[in-house]
């Protein structure tokens, strides 16, 4: 007891710890700027993103199960997955989606193919390399409408150059605008045109971070250039492919401007005959057409998202295995 008691008045005597300095007004400002600024500068961003962006598309998919007459102030009754089992029966909308395809397939695919080529060209000791890295990205500079006018030129029926060369070699005229696989070419011609640079300068990026040991170890052991480029160079920007890839899909099927203004019906329906009408044009003749506009537009437009993830996702699948292979 003796002990525990002087222990006690040990500790009863001794000097407490003295109590953390308190923070002055500038001090817990600073504190607060370093905490919370970083939420504050994108938090207009995503303010606006949720009300442009986020609010329309969930509106959209409530008003798709909804009627809607052409000019009433209000939706109407629920219908249910009746305007969704309208689009998916209207054989214009099968139409779009083969021709959506079909133009993707000709304008995504090579357009990344030659991107790398170019990129791994330009990644080269070029001479005048920084003049030929600004010029590739002078097509997407171009406004669309311009870049339309002037392959609307070129791909003309009757009087256009690219026709006029043909039948200077003794070939028949080709219909770019009504023939199908035609109006798809040109069309994937002006997609290739103006997004190929972008993407060039995107996989070019990547490859200037390689390291360029591994290329200088691999030209001692005796590996050509193709050789570094397929086992050194793809391997190590696959991220950067894999993005491009992803975007190429997705700005691929939502195509609207080219096709749009490469029509020349008056109706602006993708041909006389829908030949190259996409979904994204199928979508906006439906929000102008005259039973349940806005739903069944609202129902394609859900439609469309759902086929552009499900593709994305095959996409992302397809290159994450072709990637594991080039590893092992």
């Amino acid at each position: 007891m003796t002990t525990v008691q002087a222990t006690r008045s040990g500790d009863a005597g001794a000097p407490a710890d003295p109590a953390p300095p308190r923070l002055t007004r500038r001090q817990r400002l600073s504190h607060w700027d370093y905490r919370f600024a970083p939420y504050l500068y994108v938090l207009p961003f995503f303010a606006l993103f949720v009300l442009v962006g986020i609010y329309p598309m969930v509106y959209s998919g409530y008003l798709s199960f909804f009627s809607w007459p052409r000019f009433g102030p209000h939706h109407g009754d629920s219908v249910g997955f009746a305007n969704y089992a309208h689009v998916l029966q209207d054989p214009v909308f099968r139409k779009a989606f083969w021709n959506t395809i079909g133009i993707f397939l000709l304008s995504s695919v090579p357009q990344v193919v030659t991107a790398t080529i170019i990129a791994a060209m330009l990644d080269t000791r070029l001479r005048g390399r920084t003049w030929w890295r600004m010029s590739v990205l002078l097509p997407f500079v171009v406004a669309p409408a311009a870049t339309a006018l002037i392959f609307g030129s070129l791909f003309a029926d009757k009087t256009g150059l690219v026709n006029e060369i043909i039948h200077a070699v003794g070939l028949p005229k080709i219909g770019w605008h009504s023939n199908r696989f035609a109006s798809w070419s040109a069309i994937a011609t002006m997609v290739n045109y103006r997004w190929t640079g972008y993407n060039t300068l995107i996989i070019l990026a990547a490859m200037q971070a390689v390291s360029r040991e591994y290329y200088e170890a691999a030209a001692i052991d005796g590996a050509s250039r193709v050789q570094q480029f397929f086992h050194i160079t793809l391997p190590s920007i696959s991220p950067t492919m894999l993005f491009v890839i992803i975007t190429s899909t997705i700005g691929g099927l939502q195509i609207f401007t080219e096709p749009r203004l490469f029509d020349t019906n008056l109706q602006f329906q993708g041909g006389a005959d829908y030949q190259y009408q996409t979904l994204t044009m199928y979508v906006f003749n439906t929000s102008n057409s005259s039973t349940d506009p806005y739903p069944r537009a609202a129902a394609a437009t859900w439609i469309i998202v759902l086929i552009i993830i499900t593709i994305a996702l095959v996409n992302f699948g397809l290159t994450r295995l072709v990637q594991r292979r080039s590893e092992r």
